[in-house]
């Protein structure tokens, strides 16, 4: 039965401060009573005595000696008695030498209700971290704390599993990386940080909020949601294994040029750091616009590579770039060679070649173009290739082509000359049967789908769709990655740094004015018999 006065209560404790008070004249702290109540006792270490009362009502030989009860019935203090309801009653029992201890039990519950006589409680109060992150504002339906990140790589991006909104153990959040200067280190690395793990500000200093980034990508595009899903799952198996101390908000946005710019607004305000948008129109406009306002991983690279504003990272795979380091692989590999430079009609082929000469020339090389088209056009532009290698032959080919052209030209001209390509190459995962093999090809493509093996690879998950494009593939890999990028950005502060990354290796460097920059370094294959022996094994 509940007990609602003062004076049933009092009866009670009479009882339970005398066992409290212990055999030995010593009050035993802490010591918690059975039934619907509990007795919580704290005695001050200065107060305690050995000496034991003969008797309850008898006068002893004490200095002064303080008991403090705590009686709880029906909600208290989730923190130091969980699942006990009630309102916690202090009552503070002090007698002096000579003081009967009925006088003392009688004292202390007539001041039971002065708050001047309340004592301390037991263990100080406060904020615990973790309801902390949990009453973080609930406003945004897709906010994914690191712990929930599992479940909403499987779910598509508007409907994050209830799991989603609870809360994760909260990382100091440091300043923002556009705050502070280029050389600058962040709270958490300053506390020493590690991957993985929640980060603490020095000192031991109360941890704070989680850091929210806002992943920003087109899933209400026609043509691009199945990409921005691609990019949101690998995203979100990134922060299942290295997330904790942060949330994300997938943001949705169409094509339309506003719309994007609308809604980075909206993540700017809300977020700490903004990952994306996605495709290359977008990022433009971005760009163009002047409306950075957080630290933001944009996952194209904008047309030209126009100089960005300050705080804008670019982390898009990029088939320019990928030509350009093909060159420099060639170019090492023959130091005076000559070479043929074999492209398609595809818009992405014609970027790559005109990327591979302009590096090849800058490198001291020469080259030529051969222009290989499709269908019957196809046929006779072979023969025509056949007959210029055997005359001329150069020291090397470049092929701006996919796996199926490549065969093609491997079945025409033979595979005597050493033949470079980029990712587009790619013998796909299971060619046709009686297809001409691509043994002997040089591939530089992302680790992901090359070196499946290597340490920074295995330990994230497959995507669930195992017969989906290459293409998504590496979008699938561009997301864990630019989780990636946006968690060491805040935990280092806007500092540079490096990473073995599933697309490559990934350096991020501060140039002019603090801007950083990121450079990516995929990985040199050569195929044999069907599978991928890597040029460099230690990368």
């Amino acid at each position: 039965m509940r007990m609602n006065s003062l004076e049933a209560r009092c009866a009670g404790l009479l009882l339970l401060a005398a066992c409290a008070w212990g055999a030995d004249g010593a009050a035993q702290a802490g010591t918690p009573c059975a039934g619907p109540e509990r007795l919580c006792a704290s005695v001050d270490a200065n107060t305690r005595v050995p000496a034991r009362a003969a008797a309850l009502g008898d006068a002893s030989d004490v200095a002064v000696e303080t008991l403090h009860i705590v009686v709880t019935d029906t909600a208290a203090d989730p923190s130091s008695h969980a699942g006990v309801p009630g309102k916690p009653l202090h009552i503070a029992f002090t007698r002096t030498a000579g003081m009967p201890l009925a006088a003392a039990f009688a004292a202390g519950a007539a001041g039971a209700g002065d708050p001047a006589i309340q004592p301390k409680p037991a263990r100080p109060a406060g904020a615990d971290p973790a309801q902390t992150a949990a009453s973080a504002d609930p406003s945004a339906p897709q906010s994914i704390p690191g712990a929930a990140a599992a479940a909403a790589r499987a779910a598509p991006p508007d409907t994050v599993p209830a799991s989603a909104s609870g809360g994760t153990a909260a990382t100091a959040r440091p300043a923002p990386p556009d705050t502070l200067p280029a050389g600058a280190s962040g709270a958490a690395a300053a506390a020493g940080a590690s991957p993985g793990a929640g980060a603490t500000a020095r000192g031991g200093a109360s941890p704070t909020a989680p850091i929210r980034i806002a992943l920003l990508l087109p899933g209400r595009s026609a043509t691009l949601a199945t990409a921005a899903e691609a990019v949101r799952a690998g995203f979100m198996a990134g922060m299942e294994r290295d997330g904790s101390g942060f949330t994300a908000d997938v943001v949705s946005t169409g094509d339309a040029p506003r719309d994007v710019l609308d809604a980075y607004a909206r993540a700017a305000a809300a977020n700490d750091i903004v990952v994306g948008p996605l495709a290359r129109s977008a990022v433009a406009a971005l760009v163009e616009s002047g409306a950075v306002g957080k630290p933001t991983v944009v996952l194209s690279v904008p047309e030209g590579r126009p100089a960005v504003p300050r705080g804008v990272l670019v982390a898009g795979l990029s088939v320019e770039d990928e030509a350009r380091q093909v060159a420099e692989w060639a170019a090492r590999e023959h130091p005076h060679g000559r070479a043929l430079v074999l492209t398609g009609g595809a818009a992405w082929a014609q970027r790559a070649a005109g990327a591979f000469e302009a590096r090849w020339a800058q490198l001291g090389h020469t080259n030529q173009r051969f222009a290989v088209p499709s269908g019957e056009a196809g046929t006779a532009a072979l023969d025509e290739l056949k007959q210029k290698l055997e005359i001329d032959p150069p020291d090397l080919l470049f092929a701006a082509l996919d796996g199926t052209q490549l065969r093609v030209v491997r079945a025409t001209a033979g595979a005597t000359i050493p033949c470079y390509g980029g990712g587009a190459a790619h013998p796909g995962r299971t060619p046709d049967p009686g297809a001409t093999p691509l043994d002997g090809v040089r591939l530089l493509d992302v680790p992901w789908l090359v070196r499946p093996d290597h340490p920074a690879v295995m330990v994230y998950p497959r995507p669930l769709n195992t017969d989906q494009p290459l293409d998504m593939d590496r979008l699938y890999a561009l997301g864990i990655d630019a989780f990636r990028i946006a968690r060491e950005l805040a935990l280092r502060g806007g500092a540079p740094f490096g990473l073995d990354g599933v697309t490559g290796r990934l350096d991020v460097s501060a140039g002019s004015g603090g801007q950083l920059t990121l450079q990516r370094r995929e990985a040199a294959v050569v195929v044999r018999n069907g599978v991928f022996e890597p040029v460099d094994k230690d990368r």
